[in-house]
């Protein structure tokens, strides 16, 4: 299944040259191995700068409300879609959990419940849950990440090197739910407004980074026109075909609350910090090492920026 919220929270969604697991086949404890740079990707569209100037105003209005969040919960649901799975426009599993944020570096992603297709029964799918398999679980506590592996009964906790801890939960294949920094999301991504139904904005935002591509195509997001909150996204799969290869996770968020009163600042920090693996799991201990930026990516304007 694609890593949404990498998964790293769908939130403190972090990955990459941020605070994401490492990638599978990663060197654990070491140097990363020689990889070979892929071509720099043409932009997938161009806008006109009557466009630009219109994103630029909406990024930055989005920016404005968002720059005071301090505290950010949700419940979602989510359903994983794949034609290896599940038949044409059936959803594979089916997903339900929480994502928390606390500004600027702790963040949680938990997936409760977790069901899988399982036939069809008088023309409808059903779906059941597998025993022994769970879905995402880790948490960012602003000096650890930590992994949980349910199924296996271990825990990843990377610890965090000083000068990343106390950074903000942006780079991720989500930053769009926590802080936006318009800069930081114009460079990272060719972004641009697409048809929507009245009360919500839908921004479809493509990666510029080659790690970033390796994990989605592209991703749409859903926020309300006037609080800026997210309502759904919608996460692409790196090789998603509308026809051949139409894979992708579809997230929709209720409960969105954006520093609750009732949460409570010192609840909150016991979120995260309490978050700790059983005394019978077994515990794997490492120096996160964040990835070097690639090389630079042609703008459509002849400007560059850092992959």
């Amino acid at each position: 299944m694609m890593r949404s919220t990498a998964v790293m929270l769908t939130f403190c969604l972090l990955t990459q040259a941020q605070l994401a697991p490492k990638a599978p086949g990663q060197p654990q404890g070491g140097q990363a191995a020689p990889t070979r740079q892929a071509a720099a990707p043409a932009a997938p569209f161009t806008l006109s700068p009557t466009e630009q100037s219109e994103m630029d105003q909406l990024l930055l209005a989005w920016e404005k409300q968002s720059v005071g969040t301090k505290q950010l919960e949700a419940k979602f649901r989510r359903w994983h879609f794949d034609l290896l799975a599940a038949p044409a426009g059936v959803h594979a599993t089916w997903a339900e959990g929480m994502v928390k944020y606390s500004a600027p570096d702790k963040g949680l992603f938990q997936v409760s419940q977790l069901k899988f297709f399982s036939g069809i029964v008088d023309g409808k799918p059903t779906y059941k849950s597998h025993e022994g398999q769970f879905g995402e679980h880790w948490v960012c506590n602003g000096q650890e990440l930590l992994e949980f592996d349910h199924a296996r009964k271990e825990c990843r906790i990377q610890q965090l090197p000083p000068d990343l801890q106390g950074k903000e939960i942006l780079e991720s294949p989500l930053p769009f739910v926590f802080n936006l920094n318009a800069e930081k999301i114009k460079q990272r991504y060719w972004i641009r407004r697409i048809d929507a139904p009245a009360g919500v904005y839908v921004l479809e935002a493509h990666p510029k980074r080659q790690a970033d591509r390796a994990q989605y195509r592209f991703v749409r997001i859903v926020i309300n026109d006037q609080s800026f909150l997210p309502q759904a996204l919608i996460l692409y799969g790196p090789n998603f075909d509308p026809v051949n290869s139409p894979g992708y996770d579809h997230y929709e968020f209720t409960d969105v609350e954006r520093n609750s009163i009732r949460q409570g600042l010192a609840n909150w920090g016991r979120v995260f910090i309490a978050q700790r693996p059983p005394a019978d799991w077994k515990v794997i201990r490492e120096t996160y090492r964040p990835i070097e930026p690639g090389p630079q990516v042609a703008q459509p304007n002849g400007e560059k920026t850092l992959r």
